[in-house]
């Protein structure tokens, strides 16, 4: 049996139970294009459709220890840039697929303008600011036909080769070690932050390419998830850092009593204390200096992910929630696994050649490059390695799924929706594992400033 595979026995035997066994046949389809799911006669969710179609929307269902659903989604980084050293580093992670190499370094290479190979190597500092991009063109360009070998000479520059390891990520590596990761995991668009965050919030970005037209575009047809979860009355909130990023989606920015549910993330702290949280929380930093995305030092979202999990650790609640964390798009950083096929959300052709708009051809039938991701949970299943394909729209799908909402496009409905990391046979992390420390930001700051970057602070 190959890497990329896992067997409806091994899957079952995890003990998810009723709501894994269903949703296996769906993952296995979903890791194939969509030419191989129709010629095989499985027939895709459509829009609208319920998870569970004789349950009333709003009806709680499986996993059903799980009450609140906490979504965080940090900025720019890829795979193989974070969690790439995993199989170096962690004994437990020898066999997530991280950077290529021997065993004992990495050695994966993108040719340079002259077809010279540039060898991954450790970022020298926490702030590196090079010629990384990760618009349409340049994302397509990177792709280059499922070669993965345009990063180096998109840049014009070294910096995409570069990767961190759990000196910089204490706290990102201490979680990967115990919680579950998915090796599989895709941004949604080969593009930047504004589709890749409306596919978070919409399953679709309605034909935006990049973060350039966002106020242009019409309000989304099929609404947002805060839409659904209104109509089935579950509570959410948004706590927010500088700006609330559902706020892009124009169907929220002009809905007051959505606006009225963002409030300072500060407040995220407070109400876990308390077991005040809703059902689902968007929790998101400060954009201008923790989400961090270049030339941002990423000691400050690093520690910003420490007080986020330090507060659910803390929390009454604890006991029943699941955390997902995951990056938008992977920043220009170099990642080796191409892409695979995705299922278009809708009808909608990318908005090409629009003013700051790309050119590059592509559609939306194609996943963006991988980004990390990990749930965190009492639930979760340990040190567990998920090979299912899954895009932002996954986290959707999970929700849609506990809540019985219906979907609000083709990709949505079809994505899979990340049982396979939960164990519900008994809580494996009921007592939290202890953290490390976060990051000196005082000394990552002090070699940013010395190596000639100089990223915000507050």
């Amino acid at each position: 049996m190959g890497r990329s595979a896992i067997t409806r026995r091994r899957f079952v035997a995890g003990g998810l139970g009723t709501a894994g066994v269903l949703a296996t046949s769906q993952a296995a389809a979903l890791s194939r294009p969509l030419a191989w799911l129709t010629s095989h006669g499985r027939p895709l969710r459509a829009p609208g459709s319920l998870p569970r179609p004789f349950d009333p929307i709003g009806t709680p269902g499986a996993p059903r220890e799980i009450d609140t659903v906490v979504v965080l989604m940090l900025e720019n980084h890829s795979f193989d840039n974070i969690l790439g050293l995993l199989p170096y580093q962690v004994r437990s992670r020898r066999e997530v697929d991280g950077l290529p190499g021997n065993g004992l370094v990495p050695l994966a290479t993108n040719p340079d303008s002259n077809g010279n190979p540039v060898q991954s190597f450790h970022l020298p500092d926490d702030c590196p600011s090079e010629g990384l991009t990760q618009n349409w063109n340049s994302s397509h360009n990177q792709y280059d036909g499922g070669r993965n070998d345009g990063f180096v000479t998109n840049a014009n520059s070294t910096t995409p080769m570069g990767y961190f390891d759990d000196t910089d990520f204490p706290v990102t590596y201490a979680l990967a070690t115990h919680f579950p990761v998915n090796e599989r995991y895709f941004c949604s668009v080969l593009g930047q932050t504004d589709p890749n965050r409306l596919y978070l919030f919409c399953a679709t970005s309605n034909g935006q390419t990049n973060d350039t037209i966002a106020p242009l575009l019409a309000p989304i047809p099929s609404g947002s998830i805060f839409d659904q979860l209104d109509a089935a009355q579950i509570p959410w909130t948004v706590y927010f850092g500088n700006e609330p990023s559902p706020e892009l989606v124009e169907n929220f920015r002009n809905n007051p009593a959505q606006v009225a549910k963002c409030v300072s993330n500060a407040q995220f702290s407070t109400d876990a204390a308390a077991g005040k949280l809703p059902s689902v929380a968007f929790v998101e930093p400060n954009f201008s200096v923790q989400s961090e995305e270049n030339p941002q030092d990423v000691a400050f979202g690093e520690n910003f992910l420490l007080q986020v999990v330090t507060a659910l650790f803390q929390s009454p609640q604890w006991h029943s929630t699941a955390l997902f964390v995951t990056y938008d798009e992977h920043g220009g950083y170099y990642d080796h696994v191409p892409p695979p096929p995705a299922i278009p959300p809708d009808e909608v052709a990318p908005l090409l050649g629009q003013p700051g708009e790309g050119t590059a051809p592509g559609g939306f039938d194609r996943y963006g490059f991988r980004v990390p991701f990990t749930v965190i949970s009492p639930w979760a299943r340990p040190r567990y390695v998920s090979r299912f394909v899954s895009d932002h729209t996954s986290i959707l799908s999970f929700i849609e799924h506990k809540w019985n909402l219906p979907a609000m496009t083709r990709r949505d409905a079809n994505a899979w929706p990340l049982f396979d990391m939960f164990d519900m046979r008994r809580p494996h992390f009921r007592t939290a594992p202890q953290l490390p420390p976060g990051p000196s930001i005082d000394a990552t700051l002090a070699q940013c400033i010395a190596d000639g970057h100089n990223p915000p602070t507050f």
